[in-house]
């Protein structure tokens, strides 16, 4: 294993669409699945490509009832590159002697590759090697190479090249109930002497896709002149010519494409674009070597270099660089221009349908610590849906604003009210909407992304807005219990989604979560302090555009002393009121019965039964507080609230949660490993490499195939990056008191703090940082209890072994 590559070196079809879903290549505007250019949908493969933000509705009846869904969108395929040797069969990899077969994504450059050998029946052996891109910076296009060498025979070959726009939503088996026919093919045509072109549109959003492909074969440098057929169809175009091979010689093919849509800027119309783009492409090469340069320059960026102890021939630093490679193809520099969010599963396939979650809250801190300006742009996309969150707020008898669960086009809530249990095959109801808390994450990550950027404009005229409304929200929902003198909130549901209820109540939702209810005091005491970041004229302007008044200011600060916590075994902070009286689950018999029990959710309700039963979570909330917050944060927040806080609650609550969860969240581990790393760190580490390889081996067994998980990939980096190296950004300081495991000897990685350039290289033994950007004002630093001002062009160096400036927390 290379640490700058991700590979293969075998072809199993069964493994294909996951190896298609982790070999996916984009630009953070389109994004392709690693699917064969001769491969179709069938049960081994699945092409797709997505669009930032291209979504459509569709309508199906279900057990009576109609319910709507929004997709992510399978757009025209544009991969199709068949190929016929002499007088046989269409190439098909299932059909021949495989006598070599590599599969590589190099992540330096962002290029698809894949190598075969292979032998017909007839005898013929043939060497095939292609590379495919989408261009980071040109974001409308995207090509593939295919070099084809005879090894013992020459003859011709015949080329079918196609956009095919006969495609649906159909890449997830739990979805397939469901209407996935998005598409309306408007026209097809050929374009000059070479050229393909389809027009599409989907049906409910009326957004138009516009796609062209260029193929041409060379020898060498020279261009072999083709007599090309083109076939017209309704919703599909092909291109067909034939090709002489000569045994040793290799020919090239290049198909190049442009892509774009009617949400595009700066067009007079997608098709004439996209038609004109044609007449401009150039080789495959040149696209392939300006490619490179930008990735080149975000990997100076992103990347982050490891020292570790044991030699794992390169596998950490390799997951680790595909987890950042995915997140770039998502949530690259192209989203700054995009009104676009950050789905869960990324650009990577269907699974989620594309929705946008809580997500951001794992994703932003590797953003915003490296090119925080993609930050601000994916927040933007939440403030722009502040309108639709302010009517779900209403509708809900609320004030403020009330984010959704699951957002897609527009705002509203897209989280399904069925869901489908796929190991009983019943629908359930979906009570998903309940997790408010993600109107939390949002504020959270806002005021992360001002604490490191520094961003005095984003704050002032969006993000506060946000943040206020937020609070307003909070101030609504919560309700005075005059026998306890506490504030409560009811009829939520957390982030472990095994518990929406009650199992004695039919309404859903719970009582007094304390993930929650932390987050809401946190969230008003933010909106508080707004005061003292914001200029006194547009504090001023901000109240009276809003209507905040005094005595609701007055209001909010009461609240965020008197929510409600509830506690057990002393000093263990209960999930929600009345955890503690949930039955305990036989986790040993279950693991006997069932092996992988993970998704416990659905074991049970097929046996008849309910998590809601059960003291047993897919991803422990309360440990959600310590992963977000420094153990003094948590302190202040719990004294704020008149609930007593000392450091050994932690282990406690982190053990009592931990031997409760079956981590069916791919989150869950990043969490645990997270507040573990200071107490256990070989437990911490042996989490962190569970959580590495989530996606890459696919331990929820068939899920990465239908798209990445994208918050447990950035999670991963995360842990590395502000975890082990002890980053915190707090009070507009940036803290270091690192911790690194004994598996990882050394840690250098660059990061922005409010403009600066910093590249930090951590050992056991030092701490050295040195401020790279010139012409920058002076940063406060503290590394460990030593503190320092760093100005531009310093390294200061601090030694860790024996010193007491750093006493690690428990």
């Amino acid at each position: 294993m290379h640490d700058w590559e991700w590979s293969y070196h075998d072809y199993r079809p069964e493994q294909e669409r996951l190896r298609e879903a982790l070999c996916t290549v984009g630009n953070g505007y389109f994004a392709s699945r690693g699917a064969a250019p001769e491969s179709v949908a069938d049960a081994h493969h699945y092409p797709g490509t997505y669009l930032a933000g291209g979504y459509d509705r569709a309508k199906t009846e279900i057990q009576g009832r109609v319910v709507e869904n929004e997709d992510l969108v399978n757009l025209p395929n544009w991969l199709p590159l068949q190929l016929r040797f002499a007088d046989g069969d269409w190439f098909n990899p299932d059909q021949v002697e495989l006598l070599d077969y590599r599969q590589r994504l190099d992540l330096r450059n962002a290029v698809l590759e894949r190598e075969i050998r292979f032998r017909e029946p007839g005898g013929r052996e043939t060497q095939l090697r292609q590379r495919r891109l989408v261009h980071i910076e040109h974001q409308h296009l995207a090509g593939l190479e295919t070099e084809l060498t005879p090894c013992n025979w020459s003859g011709s070959v015949e080329v079918l090249s196609a956009l095919d726009g006969r495609v649906t939503n159909d890449g997830v088996e739990r979805y397939r109930g469901l209407e996935g026919d998005h598409l309306e093919c408007l026209e097809t045509q050929a374009v000059d002497v070479d050229g393909l072109y389809l027009k599409a549109r989907t049906r409910q959003s009326r957004l138009e896709i516009a796609m062209s492909a260029r193929t041409r074969a060379y020898r060498g440098e020279q261009p072999i002149d083709l007599d090309a057929r083109v076939e017209t169809e309704a919703d599909q175009i092909k291109q067909r010519f034939q090709l002489h091979l000569d045994a040793g010689q290799t020919v090239s093919i290049e198909k190049l494409i442009a892509l774009y849509t009617s949400r595009d800027a700066a067009i007079s119309e997608s098709g004439l674009e996209a038609r004109s783009a044609l007449t401009s492409l150039p080789r495959f090469a040149a696209l392939r070597e300006s490619n490179a340069l930008i990735w080149q320059q975000l990997w100076r960026r992103f990347d982050l270099e490891l020292g570790l102890r044991d030699d794992d021939d390169g596998r950490t630093a390799a997951i680790l660089r595909l987890h950042l490679f995915h997140l770039l193809v998502t949530a690259s520099p192209r989203v700054m221009d995009l009104d676009a969010g950050v789905p869960a599963r990324g650009l990577h396939g269907e699974a989620y349908r594309g929705h946008i979650f809580w997500d951001e809250l794992f994703i932003f801190p590797t953003l915003n610590l490296r090119l925080p300006e993609i930050t601000r742009s994916l927040l933007m996309y939440r403030y722009r849906r502040l309108g639709a969150a302010r009517q779900a707020a209403r509708e809900a008898g609320l004030r403020g604003a009330m984010y959704p669960w699951q957002s897609g086009s527009n705002g509203r809530e897209e989280s399904q009210t069925l869901h489908l249990n796929p190991r009983s095959g019943h629908w359930t109801p979906d009570e998903s909407r309940l997790q408010r808390h993600v109107s939390s994450a949002i504020a959270y990550n806002l005021w992360q992304y001002y604490e490191t950027s520094g961003d005095q404009e984003f704050l002032s005229f969006y993000g506060a807005e946000m943040l206020l409304e937020i609070a307003r929200f909070w101030a609504s929902i919560a309700t005075y219990n005059q026998a306890l003198e506490r504030y409560e909130i009811h009829g939520v549901i957390g982030p472990d989604e095994f518990h929406t209820g009650y199992p004695d109540r039919e309404e859903p939702g719970l009582s007094n979560h304390a993930y929650t209810n932390v987050m809401a005091c946190w969230v008003l005491c933010r909106a508080l302090d707004l005061p003292e970041h914001l200029p006194n004229e547009r504090w001023d302007e901000l109240r009276e555009q809003l209507g905040i008044q005094r005595d609701e200011l007055e209001q909010w600060d009461r609240i965020s002393r008197k929510l409600r916590l509830c506690f057990h075994d002393q000093d263990v902070i209960s999930q929600f009121e009345g955890f503690e009286q949930l039955d305990e689950l036989d986790w040993q018999g279950y693991r006997e019965r069932y092996g992988d029990i993970q998704r416990l959710d659905r074991i049970l309700e097929a046996e008849g039964d309910s998590p809601n039963r059960y003291q047993a979570t897919k991803q422990a909330d309360v440990l959600m507080l310590f992963y977000l917050f420094s153990t003094e944060e948590l302190e202040r927040l719990l004294t704020r609230l008149g609930y007593p806080f000392h450091p050994e609650m932690i282990p406690r609550n982190v053990d009592y949660y931990g031997s409760r969860t079956s981590h069916g969240s791919t989150l869950s581990r990043v969490v645990d490993a997270w507040v573990l790393a200071r107490r256990d760190r070989q437990r911490s580490w042996s989490l962190f490499t569970e959580a590495l390889e989530s996606d890459v081996a696919d331990i929820q067994g068939g899920t990465t195939s239908e798209g990445i998980h994208l918050g447990a990939m950035a999670g991963t980096v995360d842990l590395i990056q502000r975890c082990y190296a002890g980053i915190e950004v707090r009070d507009q300081r940036l803290w270091l008191n690192p911790a690194l495991p004994e598996e990882l000897q050394r840690l250098r990685i660059r990061l922005r703090f409010r403009g600066q350039t910093l590249e930090l290289d951590i050992s056991h033994e030092r701490v050295r940082v040195r401020a790279i950007s010139p012409e920058t004002e002076t940063i406060r630093l503290w590394v460990g209890s030593e503190a320092c001002a760093l100005r531009a062009g310093e390294t200061h160096e601090f030694e860790r072994k024996d010193n007491p400036a750093f006493v690690e927390a428990p």
